[in-house]
């Protein structure tokens, strides 16, 4: 089954990483199914029935970000809010999310050593993604990890940048 990626990015267009990652996850049309919710929902009313369906789809979901002020961009966290609602993804009745794959792919403008407890920021990226990890559990889901490309505001040697698309379709692929 096709891995479904919630791409959330105010500004695709000006993005230089999360542009390329989806450039390569789109070479993979059998893989893979892109949505790209700030495309989608440029007024942020987002259609509940039809994510919900979308996600239904899939068995495994990919939600794939820039950091922004140490946590996701707020149509992801909307996007979240409305679309995992009680009866559908929690609850009673709410299965739907239950035993699937979730994962993250971010793209973080700082660098790796500054992510430390003893580093600029005092916090882990771990602990940043502690409220997608707990949504997971709550939903029954399965969280599969995370891929973050450090240090991303700086100019990005061709090298790196390529090779940081080659490695996110290879942890997506293996999901």
């Amino acid at each position: 089954m096709k891995k479904l990626i919630i791409v959330s990015h105010p500004n695709i267009q000006d993005s230089v990483i999360n542009k390329r990652w989806v450039k390569e996850l789109e070479k993979h049309p059998g893989q893979f199914t892109v949505h790209n919710i700030y495309n989608t929902y440029p007024n942020g009313k987002i259609d509940i029935e039809r994510e919900q369906k979308l996600i239904e789809a899939h068995d495994t979901l990919i939600l794939q970000y820039p950091l922004y002020w140490f946590n996701c961009p707020p149509l992801l966290k909307q996007w979240l809010d409305d679309v995992f609602t009680y009866g559908w993804a929690y609850g009673s009745t709410g299965d739907k999310m239950k035993d699937k794959k979730i994962a993250l792919a971010i793209s973080a403008g700082i660098e790796e050593v500054d992510f430390q407890e003893n580093g600029t920021w005092k916090v882990t990226i771990e602990q940043l993604i502690l409220p997608f990890k707990t949504t997971a559990l709550y939903t029954k889901s399965d969280f599969r990890g995370h891929f973050v490309l450090y240090n991303s505001h700086d100019v990005l040697h061709a090298e790196t940048l390529e090779k940081s698309a080659e490695d996110y379709i290879q942890f997506a692929l293996n999901l």
